[in-house]
This record gives structure tokens, sequence and C-alpha cells, in this order.
């Protein structure tokens, strides 16, 4: 064999390995948005709330520009779309098996906040089924992917990726995008997804709480109103005949904050998501329309005194001079349907990262608002049939590393 051929069969077997691996040559769709404005194909727009988006193309990346400042009710969600089932097999995908890996580089400039990816074709009727967030908790630069299941596309349908963000507040945000990605792959055998994809509106993990490892009442518990901010609602109670029960509540300004002593746990690492359980005394609704009124927002508590005492916080005194939205993460956790009936337990499961950094101590405690017209009260624990709040979690074992 000459050194010609030699060579030449090293570039072929060269040629051939890069087109086996999931990098920037292989991918059916990829845009780099190395352009000075998007591609044709890309669509962006907004839905719920006041929210308007811009997006545009410079200095190697995308940007989502999100204005929010007209929105009331931080209920909006923004997105960029395109159609790429011309780039994709899609007789490869209609295979058993096969899915699209939809893959993207971001960047945000608050933190921590969620994004979400998210597949879907013509023929989607439950548009979360194939839609996953990612928990970003810096502002550096982050790989994410998630891997359709059951999507049911195949030649003559449409593939639809979409990169969003979702009630992030009242403000303006941009979100960056340097690259998006979308591959036919053989599921079983392709590559696994990056960046914690966290199904949306996580379901409680176990239907019987039990099975979790860990069960945790709220050390302090308290109410705290953006109309009364230098009042103490420590005696807010309901007067029950000879009986007074002391109540947690939640309507219009009003917020139940809560937060634990997870000292015990320092250095450990959670498994899997957590469940807050809160007992239900009363509850009292109005319209739901739009349709995500009705409900309670779990929003994590970042600053702020860390050891406030029922007895004596009042929303000054928690925020300590600071602005509402940098004390308290504007981005829900959850937001969630009460169990109305007195004695009710409504279970509403957040991520794993969030547990994180309540265990961490990163997030001091949460925070728990009205969406809309809704009043609902809560107990506090006073009494053994009165339950606190509580959180159900698990942790990984103590030699295990941070996913």
């Amino acid at each position: 064999m000459t050194a010609a051929m030699g060579r030449g069969r090293v570039l072929i077997g060269c040629l051939l390995l890069c087109a086996s691996l999931p990098g920037r040559a292989a991918a059916q769709f990829r845009d780099d948005f190395d352009g000075g404005a998007p591609q044709p194909g890309w669509t962006w727009f907004t839905g719920d709330g006041l929210a308007t988006i811009d997006f545009r193309v410079g200095d190697g990346h995308a940007v989502m520009l999100i204005d929010a400042t007209r929105d009331r009710d931080n209920i909006w969600w923004a997105l960029i779309k395109r159609n790429v089932a011309s780039s994709l097999d899609l007789a490869r995908l209609a295979q058993p098996g096969h899915g699209v890996r939809l893959e993207a580089r971001v960047r945000i400039h608050e933190a921590p906040r969620r994004v979400h990816l998210q597949i879907n074709t013509q023929k989607t009727t439950d548009y979360d089924f194939n839609l996953r967030e990612f928990d970003i908790a810096d502002t550096l630069w982050h790989a994410i992917s998630m891997t359709s299941r059951a999507l049911g596309a195949g030649p003559g349908d449409s593939v639809f990726v979409e990169v969003g963000y979702t009630d992030a507040g009242l403000g303006k945000y941009a979100v960056d995008v340097d690259y998006v990605r979308a591959d036919a792959v053989d599921v079983p055998s392709g590559p696994p997804d990056v960046g914690g994809p966290i199904v949306y509106h996580p379901p409680p993990a176990h239907v019987d709480p039990a099975a979790f490892g860990q069960h945790l009442d709220a050390a302090q518990s308290a109410i705290v109103d953006e109309r009364f901010p230098s009042v103490s609602f420590a005696s807010w109670h309901e007067a029950a005949g000879a009986d007074s029960i002391r109540l947690l509540n939640v309507s219009g300004s009003r917020y139940a904050i809560l937060r634990w002593d997870l000292r015990p746990f320092a250095g450990r690492t959670v498994a899997g998501n957590a469940v807050l359980e809160l007992t239900t005394r009363s509850l009292q609704l109005g319209p739901n329309d739009p349709e995500e009124f009705g409900q309670v927002r779990v929003t994590e508590i970042l600053g702020g005194d860390p050891s406030w005492d029922h007895g004596t916080v009042t929303l000054d005194r928690l925020l300590g001079g600071r602005p509402f939205d940098e004390v308290v993460n504007p981005q829900m956790l959850s937001d969630y349907r009460v169990v109305r009936q007195p004695g009710a337990v409504t279970r509403i499961a957040f991520s794993r990262a969030a547990m994180q950094r309540l265990l961490d101590g990163r997030t001091r405690g949460l925070l728990i608002r009205a969406l809309g017209p809704i009043d609902a009260s809560f107990y506090v624990g006073d009494r053994p049939d009165r339950p606190a709040p509580r959180l159900h979690f698990d942790l990984a074992p103590p030699d295990a590393k941070a996913p």
C-alpha cells in the first residue's frame, strides 16, 4: 500500500467518524445565527398576558427581547419557532424507537430562571407532552436538549421546534440563543439529553408521600402584605366559636411565606422532585378567565432576611430595603389548583434544582401568592389536627455527585 493510499484511507475514515458524531457537522438542522438577521422560516410571538417579543441576530447569536412591562398578572409566554421538517429524515422518524432531539445553547440575564424547549407537529393536541423546562442557575452559556416521545411524525408532516421563556416577571428580559439544532435519532442509542430537562408541571413523584425519604414541617410560616408592608400579621386567625385558628392566607396582595430548618442536610444532594404539602382550611374562588386564574403560585425567596420570625416579620422587614423582585423570584416554581375541601391536602411538585437551592441555603424559603381572584387559607401546624406546611423530598447517597 502506497503512502498516498494510506493517507486516503485515513482521511475517509476520519470523515466517516465525523459524520457519525453528534457534533456540528452531523446536525440535520442547525442554525448558528451567524448572519445579520434571522433566517427565513423563524417566527416569534407571545401569548396570554400583554408581553411582546422581538427577535434579532447579531454578534454571532440570536436574542429574544421580551417586554412584559405592560403585563399585570405575569402569565405570559414568549417563544421562537421554526418548522424543520425539510431538514429531517421523516421516514426514519416514523420508525419505532425514533424521535427528534432538539438542542440549543442559551444564556439568560437574570438567574435562577427556567427556559423551555418544545417539539410538536400540525397534529399535536397536547402541547405540554413534548415540552421540557430547564432550570438555569446563572448567567453563563448552557447547552440544553430534549428528545421527543411519541411525536407521531412522518413523511408529509410539519415538525416545529421552539425555544421559549415563561412568566419571568413584569420587566424587560433577554434570552440569548447561540444555536438551535434538531436531529431525527434512534432514541435508545442516541446521545443523552443535557441540561436536566424537567417535565412541565411535574406531577407529585409519589402518590403516597410516605414513599419519600424525608418529611419536614415548616419551621416558620407567616403572612406579609404589599398593601400593608409595615404591618405584622402574626395575629391573623379565624374565630370559630370559642376556638381561634391561626392560619396562612393568600389573597390579592397578601402572601404566605415559609421557611425550613435544613441545616441537618447540609452538603447533601437532592434526588428527584420535591413536593410541598398544604392543608386547606377554606377556599373562595372568583372567575377563572384567563384559565391560569384560580390557582396559587409558589415562588422562591432568594434574598432578604434569612431568619425572620412569624411573630414580628413584615414585608418591609423581609425585604430589608431591596426591591421585591430581587428578593422573591418573579418566575414561579409551580402554579396549582388548591383542593377545596376543609382538611384536604394539596401537594405541589417542584424541581430537584429548586429543592437543592433550598437545601443549600441559596433559596431562603418559599412564597405563595394568589393567581387571579382567589382567597385560600391553610393550617400552620399549631395543633396535631391542623398540619403545618410540609416538604417531602429524597436525598441521594452521601457520596453521590450532583447531576
